[in-house]
């Protein structure tokens, strides 16, 4: 399976997808004009991978530093799709922030709340 980087742009995050390697990384912020077809590819590939997954461990690193409401619900549909392959798949979240960006904080610590089955982990830098 090939890896997928799309880079940064000024509305959107630089992710960095390594099936050889087991992991996901968004960094960045994410307000792009169209969330859904911005990560479209990104949806499609994680799919894909959890399909075709030969490593026993995925890590995802999130570090957004802000979004807004449609990217809000993207991430919920991504966390959906971690959920569903939680179940045959070892998956580790760190929602990484700035220990000063209260709101990047609190986003993380929603969605440890709304997704319980998941192993999500506050990394504070």
């Amino acid at each position: 399976m090939e890896n997928l980087i799309i880079d940064e742009t000024k509305y959107t995050p630089k992710i960095t997808l390594d099936a050889n390697r087991g992991t996901i990384s968004l960094v960045g912020k994410s307000y792009p004009e169209n969330t859904f077809e911005f990560y479209e590819p990104m949806m499609k590939w994680i799919a894909q991978y959890f399909e075709e997954a030969a490593q026993s461990v995925t890590t995802v690193n999130m570090e957004i530093t802000y979004f807004n409401s449609s990217s809000s619900k993207l991430f919920f549909d991504f966390f959906d799709l971690l959920e569903e392959a939680n179940e045959n798949h070892t998956i580790k979240i760190n929602w990484i922030f700035d220990e000063e960006n209260e709101s990047a904080e609190e986003a993380g610590e929603d969605f440890i709340e709304d997704f319980e089955d998941l192993d999500i982990k506050l990394v504070s830098k």
